[in-house]
């Protein structure tokens, strides 16, 4: 049996920068396809910056046509004003995807820590260097990107195949 490679969107939501990462995977094999950042203009209304934000993921999918995407859980912290933002942003990061067809998977932050890093609670450079360790073709990449690779490599290694949801209903 000769399996196909899976091409993975991870999404890293935010309002000011959303980080996106594209890998492939043919069973316990990844691979670095692409990885940046959407960032809209501060300036615009939040409207206008989620409009642009599903624009840039929707070029993102055209442009790299992935079979699956995964989206990081909302953190809430303790400013709900901040989080509802966040929940609009991330909001916008499931339904682009969807539109294309694509299936999202949703990771706690503490899964994709734990996943890529070996620990739940790992910071931001932990997660930076681990990306470079298990994709070096990535080079040097912002923490927003490398997030979104975090969380493509969690889906990646936790993802219920598509037939297997279909033999038992799912």
């Amino acid at each position: 049996m000769v399996l196909s490679p899976i091409r993975i969107l991870g999404l890293d939501p935010g309002l000011r920068r959303t980080g996106w990462g594209v890998i492939e995977t043919i069973g316990n094999r990844l691979a670095y396809v692409a990885c940046g950042h959407i960032a809209p203009d501060d300036k615009l209304t939040l409207a206008e910056r989620l409009a642009a934000l599903h624009e840039g993921l929707a070029k993102i999918i055209r442009d790299f046509a992935p079979d699956e995407a995964a989206v990081e859980e909302t953190f809430v912290n303790q400013n709900p004003v901040s989080t509802l933002k966040l929940g609009q942003a991330r909001g916008i990061a499931m339904l682009a995807p969807a539109q294309a067809g694509i299936s999202v998977a949703e990771y706690k932050p503490n899964l994709v820590k734990k996943t890529v890093v070996g620990t739940g609670h790992a910071g931001k450079d932990q997660i930076g260097m681990m990306i470079g360790v298990l994709l070096p073709k990535a080079g040097t990449i912002g923490p927003d990107a490398a997030d979104a690779l975090a969380i493509a490599i969690t889906h990646a290694h936790h993802r219920i195949p598509v037939s297997l949801k279909k033999a038992v209903g799912a």
